[in-house]
């Protein structure tokens, strides 16, 4: 009888082992497939972390908004209601401690980075400022925008973004993903 118990046990443990990547996938998934893409402006750089492996560090320019409300805490959980300027690329609309229903916007969750009172800014952190690369591309990726960031104009990440949710999908430079253009052979003159 007590083998019987254990074996339920067994097999609750092992379904759930499965079951919870299984559905963290999917909702991966069901962002990228119907959730609204946003291109964010950006400069990749390269840090190495020991324990995640290699990745690009994203930094964007769409982190802050001004505001006269100072009651900001750092790390705070924020929704950051999101717009597009002339050129498509991602700005924020408006930032706010709740969700607002009647804000007909897409919004992301994020968190407060810091709040400059002397002129009323609030940044803010997204959730996908890291894009994991393979090892061997991560830092030649670095090392070509870092070579060409005066010439490269189109630097952007591609996030889907649906009910507060969002997925980096991939990073873009002079409309080719991060991945090619490292690849690609240079120009010859």
């Amino acid at each position: 009888m007590k083998s019987i118990y254990i074996f339920i046990i067994f097999l609750v443990v092992v379904t759930a082992q499965i079951f919870v990547p299984t559905q963290m996938i999917l909702d991966r998934e069901a962002v990228l497939n119907t959730g609204v893409p946003y291109k964010f402006k950006t400069r990749p750089i390269d840090p190495a972390d020991p324990f995640r492996g290699k990745y690009i560090a994203l930094r964007f320019k769409a982190n802050k908004w001004s505001t006269i409300d100072s009651l900001w805490v750092r790390k705070e959980k924020v929704y950051v209601y999101l717009d597009t300027d002339s050129l498509g690329f991602a700005k924020i609309h408006s930032v706010s401690k709740e969700i607002q229903p009647e804000i007909n916007k897409d919004f992301i969750e994020a968190k407060v980075d810091w709040y400059k009172e002397y002129n009323n800014e609030l940044h803010v952190t997204y959730p996908f400022n890291r894009f994991y690369m393979e090892e061997g591309k991560a830092y030649d990726a670095e090392v070509v925008v870092r070579e060409n960031q005066k010439n490269i104009e189109n630097v952007y990440a591609l996030v889907f973004v649906k009910n507060g949710e969002s997925v980096l999908k991939d990073v873009i430079i002079d409309n080719m993903p991060l991945k090619d253009y490292v690849g690609k052979e240079p120009k010859q003159e």
